[in-house]
């Protein structure tokens, strides 16, 4: 979201996103971590190799669900895929993360008001697996426009979230040095 900017190269102590968000790329990026397809559902992401969290795209996050052994035709109607997914192991928590980039006015403001219903689903849909959800929007800077502020105030007041620009990693419960820079990070 940073126009003809670097992204998460740049980053210090979070994950910055641009309009097309690829978190395998973003991570890649971060010193200290390390992105290893497993096999299963998903890419596991590494830090100092030890695995931290589990990264789905889309339709991963429901192979990872068959894998758990939840079908999520008897849970929900209709199936809802998530820009990304970052299962953060040491939380026990599953992170919905939705881009949202605008220029002008356009559709993205009435989706904005659905990430209650969307963390509900979220929640049915991985209740067997005791995860907690959370569900956060990554906005570009046009949503800091006097014009969002009711919708800013209901996203917080429905226990959802929103960050501009990029997410902190201590903020996700990942791993930063001890002086909450990234490790090997200037």
């Amino acid at each position: 979201m940073i126009r003809q900017g670097k992204g998460g190269a740049n980053t210090v102590t979070g994950l910055v996103f641009e309009k097309r968000v690829d978190l395998k790329k973003l991570f890649e990026a971060v010193p200290g971590y390390a992105i290893r397809d497993s096999g299963r559902a998903g890419l596991d992401l590494r830090y100092n190799d030890d695995l931290v969290a589990r990264i789905f795209k889309k339709h991963a996050s429901y192979r990872f669900l068959e894998e758990e052994g939840v079908d999520w035709r008897g849970i929900i109607s209709k199936r809802l895929l998530p820009d990304d997914a970052l299962l953060v192991t040491s939380r026990g928590t599953l992170f919905i993360i939705e881009v949202k980039s605008q220029m002008n006015r356009g559709s993205v403001d009435e989706k904005l008001q659905t990430c209650d219903f969307k963390r509900k689903q979220y929640t049915k849909l991985t209740q067997s697996m005791d995860l907690g959800v959370e569900f956060v929007y990554v906005l570009s800077d046009w949503f800091k426009q006097p014009g969002y502020k009711d919708t800013l105030e209901y996203i917080r007041s429905m226990n959802c979230h929103y960050k501009f620009n990029g997410v902190p990693l201590r903020w996700l419960g990942l791993p930063v040095d001890e002086n909450g820079n990234l490790d090997g990070a200037t």
